[in-house]
Parts: structure tokens; C-alpha cells; sequence
């Protein structure tokens, strides 16, 4: 029997190499505490170990306080609606994605052979819970002070980014509509597809007598912005 190259090593004995925690000391700019909390933080439920869920909750929760908290003070004038908007753009599943996708999380996912073969891996919804548990992580590890200090460290560019427009491409887009006497722009889920744990969406917005777009996302509400940010580039 010919062997083609070396067996890839198993998930478990990456986590347990010092790869793994050199990584997660580079992204937290902190010596991990307790190494057990990051690997639980990076072991998706296919694996059949402990996985991240509950460190996704908890981080889920910490990250719309830091980033609402931060705004609040960033931003002293603006009303309510305003800063939740920025709050909306900045904490959702996408965005959690895009962030653990540029800091390499995917080369660190625990998953089960078919999680692997479906690609859960490069999934931005599978990314954005790891970016979420290892916040959840990081502040068991290290406090609020530390957690902190790494949600603001990898989301700085986004919310320098968000201070430019602080208007949702929907709402954006509603204004347009009505400034030019033109109905109400209507959205409309044209489309869902991919295995369950990397749904995809698509949206087409529509005003009448101007014409339609169409956007895909990993979630409805992130198609329909999508499609609204597409429509404005295009017609206005």
C-alpha cells in the first residue's frame, strides 16, 4: 500500500500544541490562563466534545455591552436610534465572521468529518459563533478590562468605518425613495440554500418603475442590506 504523504495530525493535537496558544496569546495580546477555555471556544457541536455554545452566549453578550458602552461615550449627541443603528452594524453575525475570518480563526475550528466535508470551516456563520466564544473566553480568562481591549483591538477599522455613515443601507435607501416619490421598496426571499449550518439567502429589493438587485447572505436581514447597499450604488 502506498502512503501519499504524512496523515494529517487530529484536531486534538493541534489545540494541544503550542501553535494553538501562541495564537490565541498573539490575538489577545495576553498569555491564556486557562487553555481549556479556548479550546472549548473552538470546538463546533459536530465534534462531539464540549463545545462553544455556551461561551457563544455569554460572548454574544459581552461584545453588544462593549461596543454599546463605547458608542455611548464615542458618540455623546447622538440620539437612541442613531446609536443603535452603529450598535446593529457593528455586533451582527456577519461582521463576527468577517472579523474571525481576518484573524484566522478558521484554521483553529474542532469539527466532525461531515462538518469538515460540508465546509463549516469557511462558514461566516460558524466563524461568527467562534469570534463570539472566544470573546466569552477571553473575559472568563482575563475580565472585562481584557475582553474588552480585544473586542475594540479587531473591531477598530469597523467602527472608524461606521462613524462615515452612520445610516443603515435600508434606511438609506427608504429616504432615497421617498425623496424621489417612489413607493416603498419591497424585499423579497427569493431563494435558500446550503447545508443547515450555513444557510444561504438571497434577497431581491424592488422599487417600482426604478428596477431590482439581488444580494446573498449568510442571514435574511444581512441579504436585505446587502441588496439596499447594491440597489444605492447602482440607481442613485
Amino acid at each position: 500500500m502506498v502512503q501519499r504523504g504524512s496523515p494529517r495530525p487530529h484536531r486534538e493535537e493541534i489545540l494541544s500544541r503550542t501553535d494553538f496558544l501562541d495564537w490565541i496569546a498573539a490575538i489577545t495580546d495576553a498569555q491564556p490562563l486557562n487553555a481549556n477555555l479556548y479550546k472549548r471556544a473552538a470546538t463546533h457541536g459536530s465534534h462531539g466534545d464540549e463545545d462553544y455554545q455556551r461561551l457563544e452566549f455569554l460572548g454574544d453578550r459581552v461584545l453588544g455591552l462593549v461596543i454599546a458602552d463605547h458608542l455611548y461615550h464615542e458618540f455623546p449627541l447622538e440620539p437612541e436610534g442613531q446609536l443603535s443603528q452603529r450598535l446593529n452594524g457593528l455586533v451582527s453575525g456577519p461582521v463576527c465572521g468577517d472579523v474571525a475570518r481576518q484573524i484566522g480563526v478558521g484554521d483553529h475550528i474542532l469539527l466532525g468529518k461531515q462538518a469538515r466535508d460540508d465546509g463549516a470551516r469557511h462558514s461566516i456563520k460558524v466563524l461568527g459563533d467562534v469570534m463570539e466564544s472566544l470573546i466569552g473566553a477571553v473575559y472568563l480568562d482575563h475580565g472585562m478590562e481584557a475582553a474588552r481591549a480585544f473586542i475594540l483591538k479587531h473591531w477598530d477599522d469597523r467602527i472608524s468605518a461606521a462613524v462615515k455613515d452612520v445610516r443603515h443601507p435600508k434606511s438609506a435607501l427608504q429616504e432615497w425613495a421617498a425623496a424621489n416619490n417612489r413607493r416603498v421598496p419591497t424585499y423579497e426571499l427569493i431563494d435558500k440554500s446550503g447545508p443547515h449550518h450555513d444557510l444561504k439567502f438571497t434577497v431581491r429589493v424592488t422599487v417600482t418603475n426604478i428596477g431590482s438587485v439581488e444580494a446573498t447572505a449568510s442571514a435574511i436581514q444581512a441579504a436585505e442590506t446587502g441588496a439596499a447597499k447594491k440597489f444605492l450604488e447602482k440607481f442613485t
